[in-house]
C-alpha cells in the first residue's frame, strides 16, 4: 500500500493524530525508533484500520505516495535535526518533511532554508489541543515552504478542529518559521491565561475565604458569559473533583509548576523585538517562583507581611463581580500584548501575518480557545493595521467598564499581601500604555549624565539628538549609538 502520509513518533500525540488522520479517510504509514511501539500500535488501537507500519525510515519512504509527506512528532531539538539528516538521502525532489512538535521558531527558519537547499520542501507546524485535540481535531498552524501547502492542505483541513459548523481551525500562516512562531505565542498567551485563572482562584480562597465548592460555582457561572473558554471550563471541573476521601484533590497538589520552555521563548522574543510582554513574562516568572517551594516555606516563617483579614470591607457578591471584570480586562491585556508581539515579528521576519486568521485558528481545538477570540477576529477585520487590541472600540469599552472592579481587586490583594503578579502587571501595563507622558525623560537624563547617550527634546523635531554637559567636565562629545 502507498500511504497518503507517513508519521514518525508514536507517543500519545502521534498515536492520536494518526487515528484522527485515518478516520478522515486517509491512509497512514507509521514508524517509531522503538519498533515494539509500532507492533503494539498496529495490534491494538490501529487494528483493522487503514494504517501500516514501517521497520525503517527507508521502508517508510518506500510506502508513501509522491510527493511524499512525512510528519515528525518527536522531541524538539537535536532529534528533529537527526531525522532530517536521515531522511534527506531517501527522499526525492519535491517531497515534504513536516515537524509537528513544539519547536523554537528560529530552528524552523534554519531548517526550512536547509531542506529547501536539498530540493525538498519543509513545514514547521504548531499543533495545539493536547491529546484530545490531536484525536478529535486540533488547531493547526503551518508555515514553511509555501509550495508544500497545496499538498498537505486536504489532510490538515480534514483533521483540524471546526467552528461555526465547518470553519476549519487551520490556515497557512507564512513562510519558514511563521507557524511555529504563532504556536509559541499561543503557548505564551496560554501561560498568561492560566496564571490569571490561578490568581483568581487564589484571591477567592484567600480573601472571601471561599471553599472549593463555592469557587467551582463561580467558574461555572463565568463559563456561561464573556469568560467562556476551555481553560475556565476545565478549572470549573477541577474545582469540583474530589479525592477518594471526599476532599478536593486540587488542594492536595504540590504548588510547584512545571514548564517546557515555550513561555520563556515568548518572553525572550519580546525582549528581542522591544515589545512589552509584561503579563506573559510575569506568568513565566510565577512558575519559576513556585519552583522555589522549600525556599518559600522558609521565607514564610521569617518575612513580615499583613495578616489577611477574615472579612472583606464590601459585599462578597460584589467582590466576585469585580473579580470577573478584573479577569476579563487582564485577559484583554494579555492578548493585546501577544498580538503586538506578532505584529512586530511579522515585520522583522517579513511574514505578513494575518491576525484575524490567527484568531480564527485559535477558536477551536487549542488550549486557549474561547468565544472571546471572535471579538479579536472582528477587531482585525475592521482594522487590519490595528496597533493594539486595546485601541479597538470593543476592547476599549470593555476595559473602561472593568476599571473600577479591576482596581478594587488589585488594591484588596495588595493591601492583604496576596501575590497576584499577572493581575497587577496587566493593570500597570494598561496604565502605562494610556499615559501620554511617562517618566522616561528623567531616565534619558540619567543615561546622558553618566554615559553621554543623548536625548530628544519635546520642543524639537523627533530624531534630533542632544547632549548636555551636566557636570561641566564632560565636554560636548556624545555616544554614537542611541537605542530605544
Amino acid at each position: 500500500m502507498n500511504a497518503d502520509i507517513g508519521l514518525i513518533g508514536l507517543a500519545v500525540m502521534g498515536e492520536n493524530l494518526v487515528m484522527n488522520i485515518e478516520s478522515k479517510g486517509f491512509s497512514v504509514c507509521v514508524y517509531n525508533r522503538t519498533a515494539q511501539k509500532v507492533t503494539d500500535f498496529l495490534s491494538g488501537r490501529a487494528a483493522g484500520k487503514n494504517i501500516t507500519g514501517a521497520t525503517s525510515l527507508k521502508d517508510l519512504v518506500d510506502n508513501l505516495k509522491t510527493p511524499r509527506k512525512i510528519m515528525m512528532l518527536v522531541k524538539a531539538g537535536q532529534p528533529v535535526d537527526d531525522y532530517i539528516e536521515e531522511l534527506i538521502p531517501l527522499l526525492s525532489q519535491g517531497d515534504i518533511i513536516i515537524d509537528g512538535g513544539n519547536t523554537h521558531f528560529p530552528d524552523t527558519i534554519r531548517r526550512t532554508k536547509y531542506v529547501e537547499s536539498k530540493g525538498l520542501l519543509y513545514i514547521g507546524t504548531g499543533v495545539s489541543g493536547g491529546e484530545e485535540g490531536a484525536l478529535k481535531g486540533p488547531s493547526i498552524m503551518p508555515g514553511g515552504s509555501n509550495a508544500a501547502w497545496q499538498h498537505v492542505l486536504p489532510i490538515f483541513n480534514a483533521i483540524s478542529a471546526k467552528v461555526d459548523g465547518d470553519v476549519t481551525c487551520c490556515r497557512w500562516v507564512g513562510n519558514d518559521g511563521a507557524g511555529h512562531f504563532v504556536k509559541m505565542v499561543h503557548n505564551g498567551i496560554e501561560y498568561g491565561d492560566m496564571q490569571l485563572i490561578c490568581e483568581a482562584y487564589f484571591i477567592m480562597k484567600q480573601l472571601p475565604k471561599m471553599d472549593s465548592d463555592e469557587i467551582h460555582e463561580v467558574f461555572k457561572e463565568w463559563n456561561e458569559g464573556v469568560l467562556s473558554s476551555y481553560l475556565i471550563e476545565i478549572t470549573r471541573d477541577i474545582m469540583a473533583y474530589k479525592d477518594t476521601d471526599g476532599s478536593p484533590i486540587v488542594e492536595k497538589i504540590l504548588d510547584t509548576a512545571g514548564q517546557k520552555g515555550t513561555g520563556k521563548w515568548t518572553s525572550v522574543t519580546s525582549l528581542d523585538e522591544g515589545v512589552p510582554l509584561t503579563l506573559i513574562s510575569e506568568a513565566v516568572y510565577a512558575r519559576c517562583l513556585s519552583a522555589l517551594k522549600d525556599e518559600r516555606v522558609r521565607a514564610s516563617k521569617t518575612l513580615a507581611g499583613p495578616e489577611i483579614t477574615s472579612e472583606l470591607n464590601y459585599d462578597k457578591k460584589a467582590f466576585i463581580n469585580d473579580l470577573q471584570q478584573a479577569l476579563f480586562a487582564s485577559k484583554i491585556v494579555s492578548y493585546a500584548q501577544g498580538f503586538a508581539l506578532m505584529r512586530a515579528a511579522s515585520e522583522t521576519y517579513d511574514w505578513n501575518l494575518n491576525h484575524g486568521d490567527i484568531a480564527m485558528l485559535w477558536r477551536g481545538g487549542c488550549i486557549i480557545r474561547s468565544t472571546f477570540l471572535a471579538n479579536i477576529k472582528e477587531a482585525f477585520d475592521n482594522n487590519p493595521n490595528l496597533e493594539n487590541l486595546l485601541l479597538d472600540p470593543f476592547f476599549r469599552d470593555a476595559t473602561a467598564q472593568a476599571q473600577e472592579g479591576w482596581r478594587k481587586v488589585c488594591a484588596a490583594a495588595i493591601i492583604n499581601g496576596v501575590a497576584i503578579p499577572a493581575f497587577t502587571g496587566a493593570l500597570t501595563y494598561y496604565d502605562g500604555y494610556r499615559t501620554a507622558r511617562l517618566p522616561a525623560n528623567l531616565l534619558q537624563a540619567q543615561r546622558d549624565f553618566f554615559g553621554a547617550h543623548t536625548y530628544e527634546r519635546v520642543d524639537k523635531p523627533r530624531g534630533e539628538m542632544y547632549h548636555t554637559n551636566w557636570t561641566g567636565h564632560g565636554g560636548t562629545t556624545a555616544a554614537t549609538s542611541y537605542n530605544v
